[in-house]
């Protein structure tokens, strides 16, 4: 097993931490190891940026936008320096 210091803890995280952790029935470090180990086991809510903007958006609706078609040819980008 991996020990774990946390070092610069604010004091006001500490006594949460310490309330949460009674509430439980455990001790602090029962509690972190518990923290720690659902977060870094939940699958995560959304599995890129689109989708997660695309949910958090949704409710406003969409946009229907009339793109005019091109006139020119997409031409390449050109890093030399001027």
């Amino acid at each position: 097993m991996a020990a774990l210091s946390i070092r610069d803890l604010d004091d006001s995280v500490k006594e949460k931490l310490r309330i949460r952790a009674a509430r439980h029935g455990r001790s602090m470090e029962a509690e972190v190891r518990a923290i720690l180990t659902a977060v870094v086991t939940e699958e995560p809510t959304h599995p890129d940026l689109f989708s997660a903007l695309t949910e958090r958006f949704a409710q406003l609706g969409g946009a229907d936008l009339d793109i005019p078609a091109r006139a020119t040819r997409p031409r390449a980008a050109d890093f030399t320096a001027q």
